[in-house]
This record gives structure tokens, C-alpha cells and sequence, in this order.
């Protein structure tokens, strides 16, 4: 493990992951030790998000109440390795995700039977799956989680789904041929090709970005099109019914990214979930009076399920 310490109780390290390595922090509350092992929540963010858009916010209350966590880039973004950049692959972010976890049950002040499985957007989508594959998982949050591609691409106009599948194969077609990757936006507006084109989004995303001290610049918004030939076959939902241990779903009853209702559909089925829901849109969870909200129900749950004072 390799650290830097940057700021109070958090530290970069880096974890190997395929051929690559991926950056994280490490978050450790005060008093953990090889004798004293706390629980951690590994952390990742959304489609194409980086931990330096608001993960930071969310780790140090989690911290403050006596949790380690492990915020994570997936390869390809951020600060890991990983070519060519801003590659969104899934099978690739699951073996992040597992790497990542494996990382968290080897660092000495961390309990390795106590790791909390943490994702928003996107990689709600993904803890799903990875709590439903590992038995020794001891919860997770799901936030205003990715569930159903199906559902996802019909709030996308047909016209904005052509053309992003055109992209996509375009993409493909380029890969085959070795040549630079042909690149859509994360976010845009109705009408334009994007990943995300709902009217709230592409003003959220900047919002984000404000909100985290970051530009364009820091973020780069435009990635590989060919996701796009995948996120609609992509249904981590189905895998609800296998996640044992307490599951918590927040879920924003406005999102016009992850509907709702395909979200509750999928959590209902999950033995011990639990499902949270907030009267707003999909972006508004990481700011304001919701983020505060959605952080006190969350740390509510790990305290009822995974509590600090069980080690």
C-alpha cells in the first residue's frame, strides 16, 4: 500500500486492479487500530463520476460517526491508471469494485467481516451486484441506484437513442481499427446526444461541479460512445432477490435517470432491504437539505446494522 496523507484522517493509496491501478482515499476515524478494527464503507460514484465530485462530502460524515471508508476512481478516470481515459466499461468497474473490497478487508485498522458496500447512480447498480456476489458483505446503500437499463432508455427520446447507437458503432468500428475512440457527452440537453439528456441534467452536472470546486476541465465530460450499446441490456436489479445482508435503497421519487418506480419494483424483492424515498430528482440528493437528509438516514441504518461498537 502506498500513502500520502493529504488532509486530517484521510490518505491516498493505490490498489491494483488487472493490469492497472486505481487511486482512492482512505478515511479513518480517530481511535482505529490493529486491536480497535472499525467498519468501512468502499465507495464509488456514478456514470462517469470521479471521487472529487461531492464522495468527499458523503466519506466525512460517515467518518465523523465512526466509520473508515475507501473512496475509490474506477481505471479509466480520475486519478487511476487505465488507457484510454474515461472508458466506461462495466465488466472492468465490477472488477474495481471487488478489487476495491479485497484492498479495505487487507488494511490493519479496517474489519474485514464489517465492509459496507456504498454506490450512487450507476454504482448503486453495482453494490447490488456485488453484495448479491460476496457473502461476507456486511450491508450496503444503494443511492438513487442505476436498476434497469430497459427503464433507463425508455425516458430517452427515440430520435437521442439512434443517434447514440450510431455513435456506439461508430466507436466500436474505431476501436477495431485502433484509432482514437469516438467520445458522446455524459450529460447534455434534450435533443442533443448525451449518456444523460433529461431537462435537469446537464445544469445539475455543473451544479456538481460547483459544488465540488472542479470545471470542465478537472472532469472531463465526454467518454467512449460504445457504453451506450450496453446500459440498456444492463438490469443489476434481477440481482436484488440474492443480496442477503440489510440493503438500504434511497430513492428519488423525481428521477428522471433511474425511474423510480422500476428502482422500488426491483428493491421490494431484496430479503432484508429497505427503501428510503425523497421528493426529489436525481441530482438533487448530493447538495442541500437532501444531501443532509439521505446522510442521517444512511448513517441510521449503519448504525442499526453494522454499529460501530460490534468490534
Amino acid at each position: 500500500m502506498s500513502t500520502t496523507t493529504t488532509v486530517r484522517h484521510r490518505s491516498d493509496v493505490w490498489f491494483p486492479s488487472g493490469s492497472d491501478e486505481c487511486a482512492a482515499w482512505l478515511y479513518v476515524p480517530e481511535g482505529a487500530s490493529a486491536s480497535r478494527r472499525v467498519p468501512v464503507l468502499v465507495m464509488a460514484h456514478g456514470l462517469g463520476g470521479v471521487k472529487r465530485l461531492r464522495l468527499d462530502a458523503f466519506a466525512e460524515c460517515f467518518r465523523d460517526a465512526g466509520y473508515a471508508c475507501l473512496v475509490f476512481d474506477y481505471r479509466h478516470f480520475g486519478d487511476s491508471g487505465g488507457e484510454p481515459r474515461e472508458l466506461l466499461d462495466i465488466k472492468r468497474q465490477l472488477e474495481d469494485w471487488r478489487a476495491a473490497v479485497a484492498f479495505a478487508r487487507g488494511v490493519a485498522e479496517l474489519d474485514p467481516d464489517r465492509v459496507i458496500a456504498w454506490g450512487t447512480s450507476f454504482a448503486g447498480g453495482h453494490v447490488i451486484t456485488i453484495a448479491a456476489g460476496d457473502p461476507r458483505i456486511a450491508a450496503a446503500i444503494a443511492q438513487c441506484p442505476f436498476t434497469d437499463g430497459l427503464a433507463s432508455g425508455l425516458v430517452i427520446d427515440p430520435k437521442t437513442s439512434a443517434l447514440l447507437t450510431v455513435q456506439a458503432l461508430r466507436d466500436l468500428a474505431a476501436k477495431l481499427r485502433g484509432r482514437e475512440p469516438v467520445r458522446v457527452r455524459l450529460a447534455a440537453q434534450p435533443g442533443q446526444v448525451g449518456l444523460m439528456t433529461s431537462p435537469d441534467a446537464l445544469n445539475a452536472f455543473h451544479a456538481l461541479f460547483e459544488a465540488s470546486g472542479l470545471t470542465e476541465a478537472d472532469m472531463p465530460d465526454r467518454v467512449p460512445a460504445r457504453i451506450a450499446l450496453h446500459i440498456t441490456r444492463h438490469v443489476p436489479g434481477r440481482r436484488t432477490k440474492d443480496v442477503r445482508c440489510p440493503i438500504l435503497f434511497c430513492v428519488c421519487e423525481h428521477d428522471t435517470v433511474t425511474p423510480a418506480r422500476a428502482t422500488v419494483k426491483h428493491a421490494a424483492r431484496a430479503p432484508k432491504g429497505e427503501i428510503r424515498l425523497y421528493d426529489v430528482g436525481h441530482f438533487e440528493i448530493y447538495l442541500g437539505e437532501p444531501f443532509e437528509r439521505v446522510v442521517g438516514d444512511q448513517i441510521a441504518f449503519l448504525e442499526a446494522h453494522v454499529p460501530v461498537s460490534a468490534g
